[in-house]
């Protein structure tokens, strides 16, 4: 039975809270990945951030429907989800725009578990920890080529 281990990218592009948006929209060209882990000075693991999350800072803006009653604002919709919008579209930082809740697994993960995360979690890249530290990452590519061995 294959593994994390087996089938892993040990070459893991990176970045930190403090890099640059522009900075990683460089990166994902020239690296070609189109999700990377963020770490911290530590190198360990607080996040993920992938082209569509910098792709999000290009759509439109959609403004809540409110309803005014004398002098209260109602809001039909989440206010929080207006602010967490705005909040993505402005942001200069990676730490403003990844994802902090990321699913794992580690080396000895079996691949059949490994595609179950990422089919229940939408996640198109797992990182790989061992001790605290990535050691590697598995992306839908790895799993697929896995079947074809």
């Amino acid at each position: 039975m294959l593994k994390a281990k087996d089938i892993m990218t040990t070459n893991v592009h990176t970045v930190n809270s403090d890099t640059e948006v522009e900075e990683l929209a460089r990166l994902f060209v020239e690296t070609g990945v189109s999700a990377m882990p963020v770490l911290d000075t530590k190198g360990a693991l607080q996040g993920i951030v992938t082209e569509t999350d910098l792709v999000e800072q290009n759509k439109p803006l959609h403004i809540p429907t409110v309803i005014s009653i004398f002098d209260w604002v109602l809001y039909l919709e989440s206010e929080k989800n207006f602010r967490e919008q705005v909040e993505k579209m402005t942001a200069r930082k990676v730490g403003e725009i990844c994802t902090r809740e990321v699913v794992t697994c580690t080396p000895e993960t079996p691949v059949a578990d490994i595609a179950a995360l990422m089919v229940d979690h939408k996640a198109h890249l797992i990182p790989v920890v061992e001790g605290g530290k990535v050691v590697g990452v598995v992306a839908r590519l790895d799993i697929i080529r896995a079947m074809g061995r």
